[in-house]
């Protein structure tokens, strides 16, 4: 059963692709990415999403796909319209989708594109899974650097707690769906074991660098100007902001520990994603 991978030079499908390789090694393996020829380990072919007159071809003799969504913002539906339908023509017979977490209630912003995907699932007829993931605890680790430099964390998630995981989690609960059939038209909510708001993220930061380093929390409108001055995009400033706003609403809580149930094990803590960041 030869499994495609879309986006498997990405951050999180580099990572699923390394997963599957550990399990079944490097046959019936295939990444469906924009730049083939950097793909060294497994049979590579050229996908992109806003090519769709070439997807069916590129999924030819693929019985599970991994759709990963897409990095686009404003974009991701109708891409991941091009994908279903070349799946559909291609035959392939199963897609796990990387949704969002409570895709359905959350306030979050992101949630109508994969919303949408989901209903595109559902009629498509191929049987699917979702992957509700949550946010990684990497979202949060590029900013530890600034804080440090400028002595406090900011934000506008106030004391919303945030259940995340690593990035490795969650492309290794893929893996795990993906080489097994009892997953098929399961939805899955997926997020950390461990919950924190940023406060307790900016005290594990100080307690790991010995420095003094507070959460300032700020309205919406003032952290999104101050991520602008970053040099962040307006339309990431203001999403990252609202994000925040919306983790402060709880839509990034989730103490059902389904992902480690699935995994076997504990997710990554908080501590070891702060020490990586600083080693």
């Amino acid at each position: 059963m030869k499994i495609g991978i879309t986006g498997a030079t990405g951050q999180l499908g580099s990572l699923v692709l390394e997963e599957l390789i550990k399990k079944q090694g490097t046959s019936n393996l295939v990444a469906l990415v924009r730049s083939p020829e950097k793909v060294q380990e497994v049979e590579a072919r050229a996908f992109d999403y806003e090519k769709p007159e070439d997807l069916a071809a590129s999924l030819e003799g693929i019985d599970k796909l991994l759709l990963i969504s897409g990095n686009e913002i404003g974009k991701r539906a109708s891409q991941h319209k091009n994908v279903i339908d070349a799946a559909k023509k291609a035959g392939v017979q199963w897609i796990v989708y990387t949704s969002i977490l409570k895709a359905n209630t959350t306030t979050i912003s992101l949630a109508g594109e994969h919303l949408i995907t989901e209903k595109l699932l559902h009629e498509s007829g191929i049987t699917f899974t979702l992957l509700r993931n949550g946010w990684y605890t990497e979202n949060y680790m590029g900013s530890v650097g600034g804080a440090i430099a400028s002595g406090a964390f900011i934000g506008s998630a106030e004391n919303g707690k945030i259940s995340s995981a690593s990035r490795q989690d969650f492309a290794e609960a893929a893996a795990i769906v993906l080489t097994d059939e009892k997953h098929k038209g399961k939805v899955y909510e997926l997020a950390g074991d461990d919950s924190f708001t940023l406060e307790d993220l900016a005290k594990e930061i100080s307690k790991q660098t010995g420095k003094e380093i507070p959460y300032k929390n700020l309205p919406e409108a003032e952290y999104s100007q101050a991520l602008k001055s970053f040099g962040l995009p307006e339309v990431y400033a203001d999403g990252i902001a609202s994000w925040d706003v919306s983790a402060s609403k709880g839509d990034l809580y989730d103490d059902s520990k389904t992902l480690s149930s699935l995994l076997g094990h504990p997710t990554t803590p908080l501590s070891e994603s702060v020490k990586a960041i600083l080693n």
